[in-house]
């Protein structure tokens, strides 16, 4: 191994691309020649440790941002025409309101995380570091399991289009809203003890969950929750959509085609890969960031700063659901759009008759 065990990448994670690249070489003691390929392996390190430095300073807090700043506008929209313009409420639309909650919840903890990688310091104190890392997967898994029972609730309306069935009802909806938090809540208490922010000169440390706490148990908590908390609302999810998709080719083939079912379809279908897409990267490499850190695994550090690279790509790729989610509201919320240009339009005329 050419990269030492005790040269650790948390100095690296908060500091300037030469900076990091600085502190790493300074750590690293070599005696005797150099061989050709050491050096050559030496120059590999090194442009990992830029890379993961330059991902911390500019990737992360641009994709933040980006997300932030178009994220709430459409979660703001969604939740303006909830709770002004919707007047019967459903099933669906709790758990879409509930939904959108969150992801402003999210959101707003996304400034503080731009400012803090972007500037290299921390400006946590421990109760906003670990409120902020708690609130942000709050939100993940949250999110997985409101869309979870939306592709539920979407297959009861087409078994049942007059909402007879008992999961229908508003009252069960809230029900299951309600249990969701409080799910998720206590899902979530065991991170407490592995995000561990650690106090320095310029402020607290506040390390991502993946890479702070005892790695060993952190590994294990991780793995049950990628289990009960994303793969079983996944197959859940896939499960219901796909008995969606039959019912509607099936409608399809019966009715030749006379109604517009491909637009339902293919947003059916769009919801599977898009869930697919932006949460699976995030949890298989964050086991794996986990999996690194673990003294029965061996890593080099060099290994190490690769992998926390490309886990550090899939971090906001994980929370883009937020931005996207607005996206489906306007697309499936029973006739949301139309609702909500209603009720604008109602406030400008207003706006031009008063004036006048």
């Amino acid at each position: 191994m050419i990269c030492k065990s005790d040269c650790t990448n948390h100095v690296q994670r908060h500091s300037t691309g030469s900076e990091a690249v600085s502190s790493f070489w300074q750590r690293i003691s070599v005696k005797g020649s150099v061989s050709s390929d050491r050096m050559v392996m030496n120059a590999s390190c090194e442009n990992w440790v830029a890379a993961e430095a330059a991902l911390e300073k500019y990737y992360l807090p641009i994709f933040y941002g980006i997300e932030f700043i178009v994220g709430v506008l459409g979660n703001s929209t969604v939740v303006f025409g909830y709770l002004f313009c919707l007047k019967n409420w459903n099933s669906s639309n709790i758990y879409l309101f509930n939904l959108s909650i969150s992801d402003l919840a999210f959101l707003c903890t996304l400034p503080m995380l731009m400012i803090s990688y972007a500037s290299g310091k921390m400006i946590y104190r421990d109760v906003l570091c670990t409120t902020n890392r708690y609130v942000l997967h709050a939100n993940l898994y949250t999110s997985i399991l409101f869309l979870t029972f939306i592709s539920i609730d979407r297959y009861l309306l087409m078994k049942h289009p007059f909402r007879e069935h008992l999961l229908q009802k508003k009252e069960f909806a809230v029900l299951i809203s309600l249990a969701i938090w409080a799910l998720v809540t206590l899902e979530l208490l065991p991170m407490l003890l592995f995000i561990n922010p650690r106090t320095a000169d310029n402020g607290t440390k506040c390390n991502d969950y993946a890479s702070s706490g005892n790695p060993k148990f952190s590994f294990i908590y991780s793995m049950c929750l990628t289990f009960l908390g994303f793969l079983v609302p996944l197959f859940a999810m896939c499960f219901f959509y796909f008995k969606i998709v039959l019912f509607l080719k099936q409608r399809m083939r019966q009715l030749a085609t006379s109604l517009p079912l491909e637009k339902p379809l293919n947003l059916v279908i769009s919801a599977v890969v898009i869930f697919s897409v932006l949460f699976t990267p995030y949890h298989v490499l964050r086991n794996v960031r986990i999996a690194s850190r673990l003294e029965s695994c061996k890593q080099s550090q060099c290994a190490q700063v690769a992998i926390n690279s490309f886990y550090i790509v899939t971090r906001p790729l994980a929370f883009l659901n937020s931005v996207i989610n607005p996206v489906f509201y306007f697309l499936m919320g029973d006739h949301f759009r139309e609702m909500l240009m209603n009720k604008l339009r109602h406030h400008f005329k207003f706006l031009t008759s008063f004036r006048r």
